[in-house]
């Protein structure tokens, strides 16, 4: 399998080179460090798997859902590993939801990887078993699809994560505040999210706010 590898840190492509060099079935033909020269780079070199970090600062695609979205658009037939350091539940979803295949935790990705690798190439997803023990708890399971929000739901949620309280948003919208609350609430529980925190860092992963 040809392999293009995309991460800002050097060092991290290098580890990366090693493992998959260690590989029978792999060899590595291109690296990127970020999304603009990772999506240079697939448009010149064929390659039958892609292993990529989640978030590289780019041209104003730093933020990793609208970068997996673009290569996804370009390239719908081929498969992405996702190595990352995220364990938000509602970014890990979108990433299957943008049809990442994989998903291995940098901290684990030396013993995990291969096993990415294998399960990729035979047509199987993968995610590392310290993100599937939170997919988990979250009650999602590790397969669970990303049901898509709303418009509405959508533009709530990127508002309270652009700093806007319910009551400034049911003033915008022309709504009540209990029609508001509901539609949060109806987000977060579509997305797996209990808390503020993780919908902001879920509209901040996703590319809602900057």
């Amino acid at each position: 399998m040809r392999v293009i590898i995309a991460d800002d840190h050097p060092v991290v492509r290098i580890g990366l080179r090693m493992l998959i060099d260690s590989s029978t079935t792999c060899v590595v033909v291109g690296e990127a460090d970020g999304p603009d020269s990772l999506l240079s780079l697939l448009s010149t070199l064929p390659c039958d798997l892609l292993i990529t970090d989640f978030c590289m600062p780019g041209d104003g695609q730093a933020d990793g859902l609208k970068m997996l979205s673009r290569v996804r658009r370009h390239y719908p037939a081929l498969p992405i590993i996702l190595v990352t350091m995220f364990a938000n539940v509602a970014t890990l979803r979108s990433a299957f939801a943008e049809g990442v295949t994989a998903i291995v935790a940098k901290g684990a990705s030396a013993t995990e990887l291969p096993d990415a690798i294998k399960s990729v190439s035979q047509g199987r997803r993968f995610i590392s078993e310290s993100l599937r023990a939170e997919l988990t708890e979250a009650g999602t399971g590790d397969s669970s699809p990303l049901p898509s929000l709303s418009a509405k739901e959508h533009e709530v949620v990127r508002m309270l994560a652009s700093g806007m309280t319910v009551s400034e948003i049911a003033c915008y919208f022309k709504r009540s505040v209990s029609t508001i609350s509901k539609q949060k609430s109806m987000a977060m529980q579509r997305l797996g999210i209990s808390t503020d925190v993780d919908l902001f860092a879920y509209a901040r992963d996703s590319g809602m706010v900057h």
